[in-house]
């Protein structure tokens, strides 16, 4: 993995590897999943985060829904969801994302959500009647939640896992060295405390979190993180590939190799995580459904 640490733009343009290819055309069930997407007034974060997969996603009827609107409070370097102050909260919203997952008849649903200090409660009882309201026209479906840190309040975080999803996420997104430049805002012991404290209070559920490589991270930081994963109960872990939304986010300082992704799932899941998924397009909501049937069949093997 890369050494270097700049807040520089790169030296010299870096170009797309061959690796690297978005479909962007539309097909299958893309047109559909928009109208309902438009027709429901919601927000996903395929758009928002300008995901690679969009087009792959939607086209196949699935679509992650972001919900407490489209402005975030904090001001991450890497990602491209629009900043500031936020409007209102929307009290109808966790009834019109249920409908949309009853519409697309989705079976595993991923909802997220912008970080929201400015709200005493971080958002959380809005995301814990979400997973209800689906709940409530489906008890079948599998739900998970891909929070924000909620600044560690762990009253926050019981009001979340009370509601009683079946995947609790929450993305590390680099490794600690580099938190100033990437995630200000945020704590990195902070992050896996809150994923510990969700197995703490609910055992069955299953924890997930998610990074990106490619920002300047070494190969031993990369380890370590997998180390803390393992420590705090961690089962799932995504690795991709970060690519820049904007020149004025964060410059990629390198591409990672497929084969390079390879090792790195085969490190984490010898070290003890229950399921990696580690490729240059691997997003934490990407194939979510997926995840959590290789997380399942390798505890299966593993009995």
């Amino acid at each position: 993995m890369d050494d270097g640490m700049s807040d520089n733009p790169e030296p010299t343009k870096l170009r797309l590897p061959p690796w690297i290819r978005v479909s962007l055309a539309g097909h299958g069930k893309y047109t559909e999943t928009r109208q309902t997407i438009e027709e429901l007034k919601l927000h996903s974060v395929c758009e928002e985060a300008r995901c690679p997969n969009l087009s792959h996603c939607w086209g196949r009827g699935v679509a992650t829904f972001m919900i407490l609107g489209d402005i975030c409070t904090r001001g991450c370097r890497f990602c491209s969801v629009g900043k500031g102050k936020p409007l209102e909260v929307d009290q109808e919203e966790p009834v019109r994302v249920a409908e949309a997952v009853d519409r697309m008849g989705l079976k595993h649903v991923v909802v997220t959500s912008v970080d929201r200090d400015d709200l005493p409660d971080g958002g959380s009882e809005v995301i814990a009647r979400t997973t209800m309201e689906i709940r409530r026209r489906n008890h079948q479906v599998t739900v998970e939640l891909l929070v924000p840190d909620f600044q560690g309040a762990e009253k926050s975080i019981r009001t979340v896992v009370e509601s009683a999803p079946d995947i609790l996420n929450h993305n590390l997104e680099t490794v600690p060295r580099l938190y100033p430049r990437v995630r200000p805002k945020a704590g990195y012991h902070q992050s896996l405390r809150l994923l510990q404290y969700a197995r703490e209070l609910r055992s069955s559920i299953v924890t997930k979190t998610g990074i990106m490589v490619g920002l300047g991270e070494e190969r031993r930081e990369l380890v370590s993180l997998m180390q803390d994963v393992v420590e705090h109960g961690i089962q799932i872990l995504t690795i991709g590939q970060y690519l820049r939304p904007t020149r004025n986010h964060l410059p990629v300082s390198r591409y990672v190799t497929p084969d390079e992704f390879a090792e790195l799932k085969e490190i984490g899941e010898a070290l003890g995580i229950g399921h990696v998924e580690s490729g240059p397009l691997v997003r934490s909501s990407y194939q979510a459904d997926a995840q959590f049937d290789a997380l399942n069949a390798n505890r299966l093997v593993q009995s």
